[in-house]
């Protein structure tokens, strides 16, 4: 069965594609310890669903210093630094691909009508670091990153308007889902209208982002009618 409207998906990184054994933060709190001599600079909030830049602006106000755009951009380049040499150091079993992802995204490729992007909080550069690791970033030709909008929101505005021109087809024409496993992911489809798929790989369950407005919510890509819904809408 094809999709009923040309499909546009934006598939989250950090818990929905990929577990990174920790390689994000370690080396957002290593960038913090080199400019800033503060390796606890993020200890006191959890970055879950978080764009990269608002992540730096909400630890530079925590350690008193003022987030300019170049002070951010500064902690940003440091973290890609260290992302770089942390990737690669994560043990195999701690750092993987989740069930059923890659068969997921191979599917929806092999859809006529369909664009398979991202929408996620990293900026472009940690979003190709990440999954390079677990060798799946050449699916992804597009999307919405922290480095095209601060605000979680506007940067799936901005990968579903890119999926929509890759297609070639007004945007209000599209079938937008987003796929995500944090309340975050979740408020930023409904925010364009958008349907969301939540997965319970990351730190919330299925139930509590179906309790946050998720249309659909799963343990995982392996979970029957998972696929059916991404590709059918049903």
């Amino acid at each position: 069965m094809g999709a009923m409207r040309p499909t546009v998906l934006l598939f989250d990184i950090d818990g929905t594609l990929v577990t990174t054994g920790g390689a994000g933060r370690r080396s957002m709190a290593l960038a913090f310890q080199a400019l800033h001599g503060r390796l606890d600079a993020c200890d006191s909030f959890s970055m879950s669903g978080m764009t990269d830049r608002a992540i730096v602006r909400k630890a530079l106000d925590i350690i008193g210093v003022h987030p300019s755009p170049d002070a951010i951009s500064a902690v940003i380049d440091s973290y890609l630094h260290h992302l770089a040499q942390e990737v690669p150091l994560v043990e195999e079993r701690d750092y993987r691909l989740h069930p059923g992802m890659r068969e997921a995204v191979d599917a929806a490729l092999s859809r006529p009508g369909f664009a398979v992007g991202l929408g996620t909080g990293n900026v472009r550069q940690g979003a190709r670091i990440k999954l390079e690791r677990v060798r799946i970033h050449d699916r992804f030709s597009f999307g919405g990153f922290g480095c095209d909008h601060e605000d979680r929101v506007e940067l799936i505005r901005h990968g579903a308007q890119s999926g929509a021109s890759q297609l070639g087809v007004p945007l209000p024409e599209c079938r937008v889902v987003v796929i995500g496993d944090t309340p975050k992911d979740v408020a930023a489809a409904k925010g364009i209208g958008a349907t969301c798929i939540g997965v319970g790989t990351g730190s919330f369950t299925p139930e509590a982002l179906l309790s946050c407005g998720a249309d659909y919510a799963f343990p995982d890509f392996t979970a029957r009618e998972a696929l059916a819904v991404l590709l059918d809408g049903r």
